[in-house]
C-alpha cells in the first residue's frame, strides 16, 4: 500500500465513524504531511489533528483510527528495550506463542519482571519505557494461538489478566509514597490512573496487532465505538453520559448561534412597493434598491410530555436538557413527566437550579409515584386530557418523548389525536431504531399514523431534530 492509498483509507475511516472531514480538509492535511514529514510520528498526529478535526470530543476516535493507519511498529517491532526481541521467530515469540510448553516457574518469573518493571516505568510516569512495556506483555502474555479461522489472535483481557492489575495498584500506591506523601487515597488514586493509562496501550497495541492480520478497516469496523454525538442514548455506559452531559451545553450554544445566523438571513419581510418605488424615483423609475417590509419573529409555546421510564430516561434527560438550554426560543415551555401517572415538572425548572439533578430527582419521583410501575402512555394522555388539555393551544407545539411500549395496554390513540389536533405542531421522537418499531409491545407504527415520528437516537439527530422544531 503507498503512502497516499493508506491516507486515503485513513479519511474515509474517519468518515464512516461519523467525523465531518471535507475536501479541503483532506487536502489540506496532504500538506501538512509533506511539511513535516514522517520521522515524527507525534508530530504527524498532531498536523493531521489540526487540518481534520473540527471538534475536540472527536480526537478519540481520530487517535485510535490514526494508531491503525499509521502503527508505531510492524510486527514486534524494533527492539525498544533488550527484553523485547525484533525477530519474530526468536525464542520469546515463540514462548509467547506456544505458553503451554512454556513451563509455570518461567512463566511466573517473566511476570514477575515485567511487574517490577511496570512498577517502576508507572513511578516515575516514563511514558517511552510504559509504551516498551504495553509491547513486551502483549508480546508475552496476549498471544491466543491456535484460534480458528478468522478469530483474533490477540487479547489486551488476557494481558490485564495475567499482571492483575490491582496487584499492580497496590505495589505501586506503595512506591509513590515518597512522592505522594502519607495521603493513601491519594496514591491510591494515582496508581489507578497510571494502571488504566497502561491498559488503553495494551488496548491500542492489541487492536495494531489485529489490523495487521485482518486489516485496519475490519478492526475499525469491530471494535472502535462511535464518536460521542453518534453513540446511541440507549447503549451509553456511564462514562459514556457523562460526557454527553457535557456536550449539552456546547451543543446548546452551536444551535443557537445556528438559530441566530438562520433568523438573521430570514428577517426581510416581503417586498414594499410604496418605499421601494418612491426610492425609484431618484433613478428615473428604475428600482435598484428594493425596500422590504420587518418581518416580525415569530415565537411559539412548547408543551412537551416525556416518558422518565427506565428504558428511556437518558434519552429524556438529554432531551429535555436541550430544550430548557433553548428555552429563550419560545415563548413559554411546559413539562410534563409519566411512567403512568403524569406530573407537571415546569416549575421545577427554576432559575439557577442544576437541570441534570431535577431532572434525575424528577425521574426517580415519577417512578416511585408510579401506581402500576410500568409505562402506561394510553393513561398518561387521557390524564393530560382530563387536566391539562388548555395548555395546547393553537399556538402550541407539542412534543413527545418516548419509545411508544406501552406494556400492552390501551395506547390512547383517541386522546392522541384531540391533543394533535389542538396544537400547532407536534413532533414525536423515539429513540429506537426504526426496526424495533412494532415489535413486542411497541406501538409506534400506530402512534406515528396519527403524529410524525422521528428516530432519535443521539445527540447528532437530537440536535438536528430540535433545530427542525425551534
Amino acid at each position: 500500500m503507498t503512502l497516499l492509498d493508506r491516507h486515503l483509507a485513513f479519511v474515509r475511516a474517519l468518515r464512516t465513524a461519523g467525523l465531518p472531514v471535507s475536501l479541503a480538509e483532506d487536502l489540506d492535511s496532504v500538506r501538512a504531511m509533506t511539511d513535516l514529514g514522517l520521522a515524527d510520528r507525534e508530530t504527524l498526529r498532531a498536523g493531521l489533528a489540526a487540518t481534520l478535526l473540527k471538534r475536540e470530543n472527536h480526537r478519540p476516535s481520530f487517535d485510535a483510527l490514526f494508531d491503525l493507519h499509521y502503527p508505531a511498529l510492524l510486527g514486534s517491532g524494533v527492539s525498544l528495550t533488550p527484553e523485547v526481541s525484533t525477530d519474530p521467530t526468536s525464542e520469546d515469540r515463540g514462548d509467547a506463542q506456544t505458553s503451554s510448553a512454556t513451563s509455570a516457574a518461567e512463566r511466573e518469573a517473566r511476570l514477575a519482571e515485567l511487574r517490577g518493571d511496570l512498577v517502576e516505568a508507572m513511578a516515575s510516569d516514563d511514558a517511552a519505557a510504559l509504551q516498551a512495556l504495553a509491547v513486551r506483555g502483549v508480546e508475552q502474555f496476549g498471544a491466543m494461538p491456535g484460534r480458528g479461522q478468522g478469530l483474533s489472535q490477540w487479547s489486551s483481557y488476557n494481558t490485564m489478566r495475567a499482571v492483575s492489575p490491582d496487584t499492580l495498584v497496590l505495589r505501586l500506591a506503595r512506591a509513590l509514597a515518597a512522592e505522594q506523601g502519607e495521603d493513601p487515597g491519594l496514591r491510591t488514586t494515582t496508581a489507578t490512573r497510571r494502571v488504566d493509562a497502561w491498559r488503553r496501550r495494551v488496548e491500542t497495541e492489541v487492536r495494531r496487532r489485529i489490523a495487521e492480520d485482518k486489516g485496519a478497516e475490519h478492526v475499525a469496523r469491530t471494535t472502535l465505538r462511535p464518536t460521542i454525538d453518534q453513540l446511541a442514548f440507549t447503549s451509553a455506559r456511564r462514562d459514556d453520559i457523562a460526557e454527553m452531559r457535557r456536550q449539552i451545553g456546547p451543543l446548546a450554544r452551536r444551535l443557537a448561534t445556528r438559530l441566530a445566523k438562520e433568523q438573521h438571513a430570514r428577517r426581510r419581510g416581503p417586498l414594499d412597493v410604496r418605499r421601494t418605488v418612491r426610492a425609484s424615483l431618484a433613478t428615473g423609475g428604475v428600482p435598484i434598491t428594493t425596500h422590504h417590509r420587518p418581518k416580525r419573529p415569530h415565537r411559539s409555546e412548547l408543551v412537551v410530555l416525556c416518558d422518565v421510564s427506565g428504558s428511556v430516561a437518558n434519552f429524556a434527560s438529554f432531551t429535555l436538557l436541550l430544550v430548557y438550554a433553548l428555552r429563550e426560543q419560545f415563548t413559554k415551555v411546559r413539562a410534563f413527566t409519566f411512567v403512568d401517572d403524569l406530573h407537571e415538572v415546569t416549575g421545577e425548572f427554576t432559575p439557577g437550579a442544576d437541570p441534570e439533578e431535577v431532572l434525575t430527582r424528577l425521574a426517580d419521583s415519577a417512578r416511585h409515584a408510579s401506581m402500576w410501575g410500568r409505562t402506561d402512555y394510553g393513561r398518561a394522555f387521557g390524564l393530560f386530557q382530563e387536566r391539562h388539555a388548555d395548555a395546547l393551544t393553537p399556538k402550541s407545539g407539542l412534543l413527545v418523548l418516548g419509545d411508544g411500549r406501552s406494556n400492552y395496554t390501551d395506547p390512547g390513540l383517541h386522546h392522541l389525536r384531540q391533543m394533535t389536533a389542538a396544537a400547532r405542531h407536534a413532533w414525536w421522537l423515539n429513540p429506537e431504531h426504526t426496526r424495533q418499531w412494532g415489535t413486542g409491545d411497541s406501538a409506534a407504527p400506530e402512534y406515528a399514523e396519527v403524529v410524525a415520528m422521528a428516530e432519535c437516537r443521539n445527540l447528532a439527530q437530537l440536535t438536528e431534530i430540535v433545530h427542525d422544531i425551534v
